[in-house]
C-alpha cells in the first residue's frame, strides 16, 4: 500500500514533467523566431529591407518574445522545484545527476604546484 504523500508528490512530478515538456517546446518555438529574425535581418541586410520583410522580423521578435519569455521562468521554476526535491531527498524527474558549482568535501587528484619540486 502507497503512502498518500508518496501518491500525491508522483502526482507533483507528473504534472512537472508536462510543465518542462512544454517548456522545451516554448524555447525551441521562441529561439527558433528569434533565429529566422536574424536570418530575414541580414537578407535585408544584403539585399533590401521591403515590407513584407521587415513584418518577418518584427513579428518574429514579438511573437519569439511572447513565447520565450513565460518558458524562461517556468524552465527556471522547474530546476528550482527538481533541486528543492533533491536536497529535500525525494525522487525527481531527472535522467542524470549533473553536477553542481557547490563546493564538495572530496579530495580531488589535481597536481597542485606548491614549490619547485624537480
Amino acid at each position: 500500500m502507497r503512502d498518500r504523500s508518496q501518491e500525491s508528490h508522483e502526482e507533483v512530478l507528473a504534472r512537472r514533467a508536462r510543465i518542462k515538456r512544454w517548456v522545451d517546446l516554448g524555447q525551441w518555438v521562441g529561439y527558433g523566431l528569434f533565429a529566422v529574425a536574424i536570418v530575414a535581418f541580414f537578407v535585408g541586410f544584403v539585399a533590401d529591407f521591403t515590407d513584407g520583410l521587415v513584418s518577418l522580423i518584427v513579428g518574429s521578435m514579438v511573437v519569439g518574445s511572447v513565447i520565450l519569455a513565460p518558458a524562461i521562468v517556468f524552465g527556471y521554476g522547474v530546476k528550482a522545484a527538481e533541486r528543492e526535491d533533491g536536497e529535500q531527498g525525494r525522487p525527481t524527474n531527472r535522467s542524470t545527476n549533473r553536477p553542481t558549482n557547490r563546493p564538495t568535501n572530496r579530495p580531488t587528484n589535481r597536481p597542485t604546484n606548491r614549490g619547485n619540486h624537480s
